[in-house]
């Protein structure tokens, strides 16, 4: 047997307490200065570093940590910014050439100054994970160099501060970071970009090869490089990148580069070209990959480090210890390999970050369930026991602990499983086809070309968000409560009149998360205090734990939408969360097909919707920003997931009438390779978030012929700034030349929860009058 040692590929940022969320607000609303932000960082990394040290772990991760995004800081250290944000490596006022952090942060969120006004760039979806990065921009031209200091003042901090385990920096790797971008055709081009991101590689690559050789000056002696991309379908071109790229950097720098890959396993033509790579080791992931383990043993040659991501990165269930330990210890006893990791199966970023704050959780449950800090004691426990040390009560510990869950009355309900057995197609099937509901639809709400729309939430204010926590913490009374909200509600409807909106909403001041306000309501579900992970940027979410089959045990909105629609003779959307975005933003239970969950929650669903519809709502949103995100990473699996994803939303949404409109609502994706399912989901109006893609995502829906109405976004909610009124009509037009007029909605890109009303109902106001001229010109 070879060394086996412990590594972590990355922990999460934003600290125990949010810490980091509320001072980069701080910093941004101007309460903070940079003195404080860096000083609240530094404390954060400390703290994190000095857990993982605590805890056992032999290589721990520095430059994981990121203000915003670490997609963002790899383009920011490469000086790979575009020209709109007013800074260039030649800028002759900064004699560092460093991009500054109000550059970092315009391009994370846009900017309104006397200055400039720029637009935030492209975010989208993080592989399969409701993480979402800042999408990297190319022109043809593009510069590289180095053009941040933080890798390296991280690994600096890191080496001063740790004693007992050795700290490790973490970079995106080359060719992930150039497919994870796009190409971008030059400022006031009609023309295409006309190159790949890959072009770009050899003038990338010296760059690279240059923060490599500086880390190691610094001391350093290994460092991760992420490529993710490798768990995906690549092309031969990129499979030969990948040759060209480890080859150039072995020749020109001095660390040992350890590959780390995750969300998936390794296709077999990347694993042969892995197997040739001159690095010094290999992270898989065993967990989404569990089947890899023996060809991967097989292929990298004995002289590699093979990095084992045992531990599950992306879920809070206690790890089977016993049988990890069962089946790779022989493994690694009867490898000729020189050494081995014991590791999670990526960073722990998506993962809260622990579990000794839930001081609330029944007992029962806490004991199945392992946050980022005890995921450090069952990788540094697994090691034990591989390497033959005393772990035996340990062991035995955890093995009772899945016996109790297993055998749990919590976690099956017979009631439930023969309602989903006794599902026929008729129940995943409209009463008519498309074309005869629009008819339909059109005569019974009496709604005008380009209707306008908000896509479900309004502001929640630092007042809505007081009188929550003073209900929750006994010092407002349920009626009194209830009547704070009536007011809000009132307000908004209010509003929304006199913006002139179409279709309204009556704004979910009583939710604080798409996800989680239905989970409280539904059997199955269980809530943590401090579960917080990082959405994007500031934005943190707070997954609910699905442990046992689901079940709605009673109407969960129909009383808010009632009360709002007696407010306006104008519609009022009754919205709802979908049942895949529920699964892909819960913590699922791991005991059974992810399929079957998400027919228990279609069934939930499909109760509330017919109970809306029964209450006289008209239109009926079923929203599924992340049906995209479930989808699998390898083309072959992709099938499967599609057929069960679809029918459960059909599930969901077809009991209704055809006079009752469905709608639904997808957050940033790539929709090309999804479109078909989007259609088969056979919603009648489909709102999509496009502003930032600046309308390139109706491209899909354009060449399929989608059939029904779409609303794609036509400003930046993401973003604080106040869009011109101009530009939202470009967009509109943008979406008019695509798309029929007549199927066209005009909304945000997303919901306005996180926007305050000073930015919303201007906006809005915009907006309203952009459909208004674009409907009497047409």
């Amino acid at each position: 047997m070879g060394k086996v040692s412990t590594a972590v590929l990355g922990y999460p940022r934003i600290g125990r307490q949010r810490e980091l969320k509320r001072a980069v607000e701080a910093f941004w609303k101007g309460t903070y200065s940079f003195n404080d932000l860096a000083t609240t960082s530094a404390k954060l990394r400390r703290s994190h570093l000095t857990t993982m040290e605590e805890a056992g772990v032999d290589i721990v991760p520095c430059n994981d940590f990121s203000l915003y995004d670490h997609v963002l800081d790899m383009a920011v250290l490469l000086g790979c910014v575009p020209l709109k944000y007013g800074w260039t490596s030649s800028d002759s006022t900064n004699s560092a050439k460093m991009v500054p952090l109000s550059t970092y942060f315009a391009m994370a969120r846009g900017l309104t100054s006397e200055e400039m006004t720029v637009p935030a760039m492209e975010m989208t979806k993080w592989f399969d994970t409701n993480y979402h990065y800042i999408v990297p921009e190319f022109v043809a031209d593009q510069s590289f160099g180095i053009s941040s200091r933080k890798v390296f003042d991280e690994w600096m901090e890191a080496r001063q501060l740790l004693s007992s385990s050795s700290p490790r920096p973490v970079l995106l790797g080359p060719v992930s970071f150039l497919l994870l971008g796009k190409a971008k055709a030059e400022a006031n081009s009609d023309r295409g970009a006309g190159f790949a991101p890959l072009d770009l590689l050899s003038r990338l690559l010296p760059v690279y090869a240059e923060i490599l050789k500086k880390l190691a000056s610094l001391g350093a002696t290994d460092v991760q490089i992420d490529e993710p991309m490798l768990v995906t379908n690549l092309s031969d071109r990129a499979l030969e990148a990948y040759k060209f790229t480890y080859a150039y950097l072995a020749e020109r720098q001095p660390l040992n580069i350890v590959i780390a890959t995750y969300f998936g396993a390794l296709p077999a033509p990347n694993l042969s070209v892995l197997r040739s790579l001159p690095i010094h080791g290999l992270h898989v992931d065993l967990v989404r990959g569990a089947l890899q383990l023996e060809a991967v043993e097989e292929a990298l040659p004995a002289d590699k480090v093979l990095s084992l991501g045992v531990i599950d990165g992306r879920n809070v269930w206690k790890s089977d210890l016993p049988s990890i330990t069962a089946r790779i210890g022989p493994i690694v006893a009867a490898s000729s390999r020189c050494s081995f990791q014991i590791s999670p199966s990526c960073s722990l970023l998506h993962v809260p970050m622990d579990l000794d704050l839930e001081d609330k959780l029944d007992t029962e449950l806490r004991d199945w369930l392992a946050f980022a800090q005890q995921k450090l004691g069952e990788v540094v426990l697994l090691r034990q026991a591989i390497v033959g040390d005393d772990s035996s009560a340990l062991l035995e510990a955890c093995a009772a602990s899945l016996a109790s869950r297993r055998s749990s009355s919590r976690v099956n309900n017979p009631d439930v499983q023969a309602r989903v057995a006794a599902l026929t197609e008729n129940d995943k099937r409209r009463g008519s086809d498309y074309r005869r509901r629009k008819h339909a639809q059109r005569q019974h709400l009496g709604l005008p070309s380009f209707p306008t729309t908000t896509i479900g939430s309004f502001p929640q204010t630092v007042a809505v968000r007081k009188a929550r926590a003073s209900f929750r913490a006994g010092e407002l009374s349920k009626e009194q409560y209830e009547s704070f909200l009536k007011q809000r509600i009132t307000e908004c409807i209010r509003r929304q009149e006199n913006l002139g909106l179409d279709v309204l909403v009556h704004g979910e001041f009583e939710r604080t998360d798409m996800v989680e306000y239905f989970g409280e309501q539904l059997d199955g579900f269980v809530f943590t205090g401090f579960g917080w992970v990082q959405s994007y940027g500031s934005r943190c979410v707070k997954p609910p734990i699905i442990f046992g089959d689901v079940r709605r045990p009673a109407s969960m909105t129909v009383d808010w939408t009632v009360f709002a629609q007696t407010l306006t003779s104008r519609p009022v959307k009754g919205m709802l969360t979908g049942p895949i975005t529920m699964l892909q933003w819960s913590f699922v239970r791991n005991d059974q097909p992810r399929s079957t969950t998400a027919m228990h929650l279609a069934l939930a669903i499909r109760d509330e919707v017919m109970d809306l519809e029964k209450a006289g709502a008209k239109v009926i949103q079923i929203d599924e920003p992340a049906l995209r995100e479930g989808l699998p990473l390898l083309q072959a699996e992709r099938g499967a997931y599609l057929k069960w994803a679809v029918e459960a939303f059909r599930v969901s949404s077809a009991g209704v009438a055809d006079e009752t409109q469905i709608h639904t609502h997808m957050c940033y994706s790539e929709f090309n390779d999804i479109i078909e399912a989007i259609a088969a989901l056979d919603a009648d109006v489909i709102s999509i978030e496009t502003s930032r893609s600046q309308m390139e995502l109706l491209d899909a829906f354009c060449r399929f012929k989608y059939p029904s109405e779409i609303g794609p976004g036509v400003y930046d909610i993401h973003s604080p700034r106040v869009p011109a009124k101009d530009e939202i009509l470009v967009l509109l037009r943008k979406a008019a030349d695509v798309i029929p007029p007549s199927n066209l909605w005009v909304n945000p890109d997303c919901g306005l929860k996180t926007r305050g009303w000073e930015e919303t109902e201007p906006a809005l106001k915009l907006m309203v009058e952009a459909a208004q001229e674009i409907r009497q010109s047409s």
